[in-house]
């Protein structure tokens, strides 16, 4: 049974219509699985930021953070499911936050599956050779993207278009939330150094 939840995201990326299908009426796609690809991701990322070829390597490793690495993926992800949901809820999609969330991580699974060999063959490429990398690496966004949209399409019984109207209302959504996560945050910083202030002065009088 474990074999076969591994071999599901292949089964998924290969059939989208298909694995979408069994993921939300059959319950195939698995939360343990969905946190298993996020974090190959994340360590595919780290990895290819640090140990890509010096041909297609244009990072500094002594200014490489991988904490920051960290939060450039799983930040971004957090806020396409709270969007995508928040999004859908208001436009009848069928949708659970929970299996937005699966989607997502499945959808992720041609990058982990690109990402480790061509970090690894980027070590041996000559300068003529390193468009292939860019080629493999772009061709597994393209597949991302593709799967994302046959996934949010399937998992909320959307047609194309409507699941592309949601998928762009989604990123604005994003959008939206970031700036009053920053207005929040710029909020409280103001207060706490108002209580600080007014606390300093005090006791400076006395």
């Amino acid at each position: 049974m474990k074999v076969e939840w591994l071999r599901f995201p292949l089964h998924v990326i290969v059939r989208p219509f298909d694995g979408f299908w069994d993921m939300k009426y059959e319950k195939k796609g698995k939360g343990l699985v969905a946190l298993l690809i996020l974090v190959l991701l994340i360590v595919a990322v780290i990895i290819q930021k640090q140990f890509s070829g010096f041909l297609v390597n244009f990072n500094d490793p002594r200014y490489l953070n991988s904490i920051d690495e960290f939060k450039y993926i799983l930040l971004p992800f957090i806020l396409w499911c709270l969007g995508n949901w928040s999004v859908t809820t208001l436009l009848d999609g069928e949708g659970r936050l929970k299996e937005i969330m699966i989607t997502t991580a499945y959808a992720l699974t041609p990058l982990v599956l690109v990402y480790y060999p061509t970090t690894l063959v980027s070590n041996f490429i000559t300068n003529e050779e390193s468009s292939f990398f860019y080629l493999l690496n772009s061709f597994a966004g393209l597949w991302f993207i593709w799967l994302l949209f046959v996934g949010m399409m399937t998992v909320h019984q959307y047609t194309a278009t409507k699941t592309i109207v949601t998928m762009l209302l989604t990123i604005v959504v994003m959008a939206i939330i970031v700036f009053l996560g920053m207005l929040v945050f710029s909020l409280i910083q103001q207060i706490i150094g108002f209580i600080y202030s007014i606390y300093y002065e005090l006791i400076f009088r006395n």
